[in-house]
């Protein structure tokens, strides 16, 4: 097996040891993933800015110091990508806007320079739809982005590009952003694992149209990878104050080591009285119940009756600049009563095994009426969701589900999704 056939299978947590054994170099690893990038990337267009010469000598800084016996950090020498919607210093950031399409900022969005921080190398920028938010990745400067395991068929959006690129092995993981799904439904669409985190855990301050702050309680930046594992190295890298973000909050970050499967108390559902979900879904959903089952948890079939009223809640949250004040002051009380109930809900519970999306990915230029209907809710509630490969449809596309815990009780969500995917490896290289 070639080396840019392997290399991709490796999590970013593998490559990051290989390097510090002096196994595999950086520059090594880079060069591979330039190699795959102009490979396949062109009928993709997953990416749509590669940092292909900067990548390279960041590289080789990389390896010279590790000869000289230092380490970066947790990402020392290894490549990541990010969305476009993030602030890249020296890199173009259009976001799909052609008012755009030749700003390049002068500095990092928080969360990259922390990536850049722990060692990591920015590999290049990945597509999403006009401003960064929607379901579909197209947008008129770069054009759209294609799923990987079928180039007729959509990654999903807004973080399409990213996931796109991931599930490829064009980037062993990466940074997107969810405000509905946005993470959620591409990782589910391309067949990636994802982890919004608890609202107030990441600050999204210089990410486009992401201002931080109460003002914007359902967008959260998460990382996204083909392994669990890098979630939670990357979690860990990216969460805490920066002291912009005034949303913000400097809470402990529990290891995935304290979370026990024995005992843990799960809701599962399959429409949740939201949208109907295709027979895949309900397949995969059931799997990954059976194995959670077999690992000590306590299943139960059971959902949150406030979900009914989460796309109502959100579409007035869209339109709140068309309302006035005493609408605002009603949004906000409905919308706190929802999280009350949602709370209620989960005194019963660890976490809740759910869709992410009603079927696979549609195919390009199909539009999809209820999409979101099962990320919606969790957003409201500011709770974190990981999600993770569990299926596969007819049409060989994958099937995702979405595991939701408590607030700051990532670790939860985490293990549960570990135990997922070592039951049900779908490593393979598209």
């Amino acid at each position: 097996m070639s080396l840019s056939d392997s290399l991709p299978r490796h999590s970013a947590s593998e490559l990051a040891a290989l390097i510090q054994r002096r196994e595999l170099s950086s520059t090594s690893i880079v060069s591979t993933y330039l190699a795959r990038i102009e490979k396949l990337n062109p009928s993709l267009n997953a990416l749509v800015q590669v940092c292909g010469e900067s990548a390279l000598a960041q590289a080789w800084e990389a390896d010279r110091a590790v000869a000289q016996g230092q380490y970066w950090g947790l990402l020392h020498g290894v490549p990541f990508t990010v969305k476009d919607v993030f602030d890249t210093r020296g890199v173009i950031s259009a976001v799909g806007l052609t008012d755009r399409a030749a700003y390049v900022p002068e500095q990092d969005a928080v969360v990259v320079a922390r990536m850049k921080a722990a060692g990591g190398i920015l590999l290049g920028k990945s597509n999403c739809p006009p401003g960064g938010g929607g379901g579909v990745t197209d947008n008129p400067v770069y054009g759209a982005t294609r799923n990987p395991h079928s180039l007729s068929h959509g990654p999903g959006g807004s973080s399409g590009g990213e996931a796109a690129a991931i599930a490829s092995g064009l980037s062993p993981l990466g940074l997107g952003s969810d405000s509905g799904g946005s993470l959620r439904v591409p990782a589910h669409f391309c067949g990636i694992c994802t982890l919004k985190p608890t609202s107030g855990r990441v600050p999204n301050t210089g990410v486009f149209d992401h201002p931080g702050g109460f003002s914007d309680y359902r967008s959260q930046v998460g990382p996204m990878a083909r392994r669990v594992e890098d979630l939670a190295l990357v979690l860990q890298l990216i969460a805490g104050e920066d002291g912009r973000d005034a949303a913000v909050i400097p809470m402990p970050l529990p290891s995935i080591s304290t979370a026990k499967l024995q005992g843990m108390r799960v809701a599962w559902y399959s429409d949740g009285g939201i949208a109907p979900v295709d027979a895949a879904t309900q397949a995969a959903l059931q799997s990954a119940a059976d194995i959670l089952q077999k690992a000590g948890a306590v299943i139960h079939s059971a959902f949150p009756t406030a979900l009914a009223n989460s796309r109502a809640i959100t579409e007035r949250y869209w339109a709140i600049s068309k309302g006035s004040g005493a609408e605002f002051v009603q949004l906000l009380t409905d919308w706190d009563q929802f999280r009350s109930s949602m709370l209620g809900f989960m005194e019963g519970y660890d976490i809740i095994l759910c869709p992410v999306d009603a079927a696979p990915a549609p195919r390009l230029g199909d539009a999809r009426p209820d999409l979101f209907s099962h990320t919606l809710p969790y957003s409201l509630a500011g709770w974190p969701c990981v999600v993770i490969r569990a299926g596969t449809c007819d049409l060989g596309l994958p099937v995702g589900v979405q595991i939701v815990a408590r607030p700051w009780h990532e670790h939860m969500a985490l293990a549960a999704a570990t135990a997922i995917e070592e039951a049900l490896p779908f490593h393979d290289l598209i």
